[in-house]
């Protein structure tokens, strides 16, 4: 049994909220760069070149990509063998990401009550937790900040499984084109498939803590990506929705098992920036 205090969790946390919101990963770089050189459209390649000017301001000055620093999201894979001392392991999260928020410079939106006061908490708390526990002795925190532009573009149909692989591509095809400009495009698109309702929509979202440009393992899915992806760009919605032909980075697909009856599959959207920072205790 190994043990972890959480004071390390609230510290290891806070550096993750102000690296994912300053320092865009390397791989969606990459994605952006390449895209300059094949977008079709020259208001679209002047989009895009702004955008590399962008992130590589905020990684030189350690400011915000972006000002919607978004809610926070955590991904956690807790090893079952690691004992958390020192206090509660969820308490000690959200005290890193009101750190880190505060600490940071960075945007509080986040609200208490949804439908009636709407009072700011002023910490951007409580982050919001997905939690996994794994075999071994370590803990991984994936840290993805969402603003609402592009979580607002998100949908989720129960599909019957007589709609069957073309029913899913229509569907994540007429999300995207539905969307248009407001998740920032070029946008990543986060596809879950299976399970029931609140499974495939936690999937899509976790197909977004994917390495940009990283395939699903199964043949038969890596494949259904790549024709996703080529869909999804012949919509001709295009960087920051002004046309061309760099609608998407990556489409990420996740699938799980579902009942005889069912085929739910939801769709999460990043925008451009596609946040994300991780770090191992």
């Amino acid at each position: 049994m190994r043990e972890i205090n959480v004071s390390e969790v609230t510290a290891a946390i806070a550096k993750l909220c102000m690296d994912s919101c300053y320092y865009l990963p390397e791989a969606v770089k990459n994605k952006i760069k390449a895209a300059i050189k094949t977008e079709e459209s020259p208001l679209g390649r002047e989009i895009l070149t702004t955008l590399v000017e962008n992130f590589e301001l905020a990684q030189q000055k350690a400011v915000p990509l972006c000002q919607d620093t978004g809610l926070t999201v955590v991904f956690l894979e807790i090893g079952q063998e690691v004992h958390f001392v020192g206090g509660d392991l969820y308490t000690a999260i959200h005290a890193g990401v009101a750190k880190g928020y505060t600490d940071g410079y960075l945007r509080k939106s986040s609200v208490g009550d949804p439908v009636f006061d709407r009072k700011n908490s002023g910490d951007n708390t409580p982050a919001i937790i997905h939690t996994k526990i794994v075999p071994g002795d370590k803990v991984k925190m994936i840290v993805c900040p969402k603003g609402c532009g592009s979580e607002n573009m998100g949908a989720l149909k129960m599909l019957k499984p007589a709609d069957g692989v073309e029913g899913i591509k229509k569907f994540v095809v007429d999300t995207v084109r539905a969307a248009g400009p407001n998740p920032c495009p070029p946008v990543t698109v986060g596809v879950g498939i299976g399970g029931n309702m609140e499974q495939a929509a936690l999937l899509a979202k976790y197909a977004l803590t994917r390495t940009a440009g990283e395939h699903n393992a199964d043949e038969r899915y890596a494949q259904l990506e790549d024709e996703l992806l080529e869909l999804v760009n012949k919509t001709g919605v295009g960087p920051s929705g002004l046309g061309g032909s760099t609608t998407a980075l990556a489409v990420n697909v996740e699938f799980t098992h579902t009942h005889i009856g069912g085929l739910p599959c939801a769709v999460n959207l990043n925008c451009h920036q596609a946040r994300r920072a991780e770090a191992e205790l």
